[in-house]
């Protein structure tokens, strides 16, 4: 009875933990530095930024630009979510809900409550989200399958495939195909993505191969602990910190940006990047992403190294056989 009353303890523990890794970043959630810019003659604008910091004190990061051309490059560049711009006289609000429903949700409220007349401020989506998808529902349910598929990749080939390089080879393999897979299924049937089908699919594969290669390597240094070590990294950290269901910067202060150095949270915001974006900001992602991969080809090749250094076990001698 003692077993079992450890194990439940056990159970009960880790099931509370799982529920406030995801309901913890989810309950918390709001607009912290949102990064916005506003557009416009310097009165207008100081007024409008004071305004800004006396209703929602922290929550963006304003940056002031002369026109509305510098505003919409910003945005497009991935610097900012969006813009007040103020250049005609007529406040209007530039969004991107590519870049996240949530925030451009967040922006269309917080723009019309500068104005006594909220129906003054007209909104226009300078990166809107594919017809077929306008709530960006398909891109925010990709995150689970994006983190399961290295770690079932990892779990299976540590268990059916004997050697490290040829789990390395199988999970570099699946990360290909996978992506391919992944991509097709939301870009051409759920029509969630835009962009170059190769270079998203391209962005899938390196989020797959990082996550399986960083466990693996785990895996090989420190058996089935590292295994476990690796899979509750990526999906009681990465997945809820990954921030792909609405921006990092509206999860818990902080906490956003330590799940960018992740590979759930780096893979969504690096296909964001190449599907609507044209590639801009996605460089820090890639690096990111290859890191983690690196990572877990040196902790395997180490691995390899300790292995060939430990001498080898004396062979039996021949029992003798009595003529």
């Amino acid at each position: 009875m003692r077993k079992v009353a450890g194990v439940v303890l056990l159970l009960t523990a880790l099931l509370s933990l799982i529920m406030v890794a995801f309901a913890w970043p989810a309950t918390r959630s709001g607009v912290h530095d949102i990064p916005l810019a506003v557009a416009g003659p310097a009165p207008a604008t100081a007024q409008v930024v004071q305004q800004l910091e006396a209703k929602r004190p922290g929550a963006f990061d304003v940056r002031t630009v002369a026109d509305t051309a510098a505003a919409e490059r910003l945005i497009k560049d991935r610097e900012v979510y969006g813009a007040i711009d103020l250049t005609t006289g007529k406040p209007q609000l530039i969004i991107a809900s590519a870049a996240s429903p949530a925030v451009a949700q967040a922006l269309q409220q917080v723009a019309a409550g500068l104005n006594q007349s909220p129906t003054e401020v007209t909104v226009r989506d300078l990166v809107p989200l594919p017809p077929d998808d306008q709530r960006g529902a398909g891109l925010a349910a990709g995150a689970l399958p994006l983190v399961l598929g290295g770690i079932v990749a990892a779990g299976l080939l540590t268990a059916l495939i004997a050697g490290t390089g040829r789990r390395v080879a199988g999970a570099l393999a699946f990360a290909v195909t996978g992506g391919l897979a992944l991509v097709a299924i939301l870009q051409y049937w759920l029509g969630s993505l835009e962009g170059d089908y190769w270079a998203n699919s391209g962005v899938v594969a390196l989020s797959i191969a990082a996550t399986a290669l960083a466990i693996l390597g785990l895996e090989s240094l420190l058996g089935p602990r590292g295994l476990a070590i690796g899979a509750a990294v990526m999906m009681l950290l990465g997945n809820p910190l990954s921030g792909l269901a609405s921006a990092p910067e509206m999860l818990p202060s902080g906490w956003g940006a330590f799940g960018q150095y992740l590979p759930p949270g780096a893979a969504g915001s690096l296909l964001r990047s190449t599907a609507f974006f044209d590639g801009a900001g996605a460089w820090p992602h890639v690096l990111v992403l290859t890191a983690w991969a690196v990572f877990g080809l040196l902790l395997a090749g180490l691995a390899a190294v300790r292995k060939s250094r430990r001498p080898a076990e004396p062979a039996a001698e021949p029992e003798l056989v009595a003529a």
